[in-house]
């Protein structure tokens, strides 16, 4: 069984709104083992609604709209579905009282074009809506089921939990979940992870793929299962070979980010942190700093050119010293007529590290890029502490 959702709105394709209705959806249908295959977005035009409607209706087995069922003109949802299924609209009389009762606890007088609200396609299944005033609806067709939600988003998540995924779940008998889990890395490129994991990539169930981002890459396992300890299951056997096969490039999973980490490890072993740098803002210290590790900024200029491993590594060291902290930062970018680059310099009671970054991005990545690479170095040497301590 496979879906698509699809929101409409105007205000969506001009960008004045953000569509998050689509990700709550999508959220929900994997608690029901329901496939999410298509997501797509279409403004307030009759024939463009009913022609997306049909287009989904030929690829999958549920399409569910969200928006375009409000009382005024623009609201032609209503039409597009009885349009795109071959139906008349019908006043239904129940959602009809049920509107002018949802007025009349608001103590307001219901007007006369809210009664359009209360028009469905034929032999359709109302859904009332206790916490608005535009009811849902479910039409079956032989193709698929056509499932109309409101555009609020407070409305759509109480009639989505409430009404629609019980009814999916009875009608298609659907009894399994759909669970994912992120690993995610820092230092290391999409590339090369999709050169050490790609024959992992090609499986069906769980599948794994990547999504890129400035200094990371994250890995995502997705598995469909029966139950919620057997979809762990299959999510744990492939993590366990993705591990195996990175390693420690591997810094966290799910909601956590790199500064998260390395604050985590700086406090369980009782690091101070210092840093100085040149060039463009590195986002190293205020992330670090939100992450909970207060991190004293130095005015230490390098005593040499920032051309080598060596030179940077001198820097990082001048900055430890002349703050006392267990650990010196030093952050330089270079440009050197067309080349550019950044180094990266972290010196530690149990050793040093350094990372030399040549690219061409937007500053604001390039900030990103840079900051995820000292705070993976910071982390990486922390675990060399960990593990000489343990050994």
């Amino acid at each position: 069984m496979n879906a698509e959702v699809i929101t409409i709105g105007t205000e969506l394709l001009l960008g004045e709104i953000v569509d998050t209705n689509s990700v709550h959806i999508a959220r929900q249908l994997r608690t029901i083992g329901l496939d999410l295959h298509y997501m797509t977005t279409v403004g307030d035009n009759l024939e463009r609604i009913a022609q997306v409607i049909s287009i989904a209706l030929d690829r999958v087995d549920v399409v569910i709209t969200t928006g375009g069922l409000g009382p005024t003109v623009d609201d032609v949802t209503r039409e597009a579905v009885a349009q795109a299924t071959g139906r008349q609209l019908v006043l239904d009389s129940g959602l009809l009282s049920q509107i002018e009762a949802f007025f009349s606890r608001l103590g307001r007088q219901m007007k006369e074009n809210n009664r359009r609200q209360a028009y469905i396609p034929e032999g359709a299944i109302p859904i009332p809506n206790p916490v608005g005033s535009a009811p849902a609806f479910i039409v079956e067709t032989e193709k698929g089921v056509v499932i109309s939600l409101p555009g609020v988003p407070r409305e759509m998540k109480y009639l989505l939990e409430s009404a629609v995924l019980p009814y999916l779940r009875d009608h298609f008998h659907l009894q399994a979940i759909i669970k994912s889990k992120v690993l995610r890395t820092v230092a290391v490129g999409e590339s090369n992870i999709d050169a050490l994991i790609g024959d992992l990539m090609e499986l069906s169930n769980p599948t794994v793929g990547l999504a890129a981002h400035p200094g990371q890459t994250d890995i995502r396992i997705t598995a469909k299962a029966l139950t919620e300890s057997e979809a762990d299951r299959l999510i744990g056997d492939v993590e366990r070979e993705i591990r195996r096969r990175l390693g420690d490039a591997i810094y966290g999973e799910d909601k956590q980010t790199v500064e998260d980490v390395a604050a985590s490890l700086l406090k369980r072993v009782g690091w101070s942190v210092s840093f100085a740098g040149v060039g463009p803002d590195s986002h190293f210290v205020s992330r670090l700093q939100q992450a909970g590790i207060s991190v004293t900024v130095v005015d230490v200029s390098p005593s040499q050119p920032l051309d080598s491993e060596q030179n940077i590594l001198a820097w990082a060291r001048q900055v430890r010293s002349a703050s006392d902290t267990d650990v010196g930062v030093a952050i330089g970018s270079v440009q050197k007529g067309r080349e550019e680059y950044t180094l990266v310099g972290v010196v530690s009671p149990v050793g040093e590290k350094w990372a030399r970054l040549s690219y061409w991005a937007i500053p604001e990545y390039r900030k990103r890029w840079v900051a995820n690479i000292a705070m993976d170095l910071i982390r990486r040497l922390v675990l060399e502490r960990q593990a000489n301590v343990v050994s």
